[in-house]
């Protein structure tokens, strides 16, 4: 029962979308500027960086957040138990298909990022710095994110993720791809929007 409310919790607590409600307090309906997407990108694109570290911060709190509840439910045993990665999935699920804002989310990036930040720090601060360093030289959050979901799996492979640890997490992987699709589409094309970091 503690691990069902706890994968419940942590879709909840993804689905508050940072970037709908940092836009709104700079008067800002982000789903109708930019690219529509309601994002750190998107938001660093339209309302520059400030408010794109606070909505990078607070989407990658929320999986960290959602993968410590799975955790404490699961009876506070080593961060990587599967159930960790589970509610970790959920709350990505959460931000992806946000309750609160009629399923229309992010692509999950920054709350994936949370997720491995919780479960394995290392990793996590990792996947962080080459996506920094990425978007800043090609200038293209797309590149960068889909550059660091490939680096993932090797790198928690490396860190002994197996059996349904590695599952939750795969599911998480293919769901932010998923997520990218229109913009592997436009990066196929050449037509990706730049983004400066």
């Amino acid at each position: 029962m503690l691990i069902a409310l706890a994968i419940v919790g942590a879709y909840v607590v993804g689905s508050v979308d940072f970037a709908v409600i940092v836009a709104r307090m700079h008067g800002v309906d982000i789903h109708q500027v930019g690219s529509g997407n309601p994002g750190t990108s998107n938001v660093l694109r339209t309302l520059g960086r400030g408010p794109a570290i606070m909505v990078l911060v607070g989407d990658a709190l929320k999986g960290v957040i959602g993968a410590a509840m799975g955790w404490a439910a699961s009876g506070l045993a080593d961060p990587t138990v599967h159930w960790a990665f589970a509610a970790g999935l959920a709350a990505v699920i959460g931000h992806c298909y946000p309750v609160f804002h009629r399923f229309r989310g992010g692509r999950g990036v920054a709350t994936g990022l949370g997720v491995l930040l919780f479960t394995l720090p290392l990793v996590g601060v990792v996947v962080l710095t080459l996506w920094g360093v990425l978007a800043k030289v090609t200038k293209v959050a797309s590149i960068a994110s889909m550059t660091v979901v490939v680096v993932t799996v090797p790198l928690v492979l490396w860190q002994g993720v197996r059996g349904f640890s590695l599952l939750w997490l795969s599911m998480t992987i293919a769901l932010v791809v998923w997520r990218h699709r229109a913009n592997i589409a436009r990066m196929a094309r050449g037509g990706e929007k730049k983004v400066t970091v």
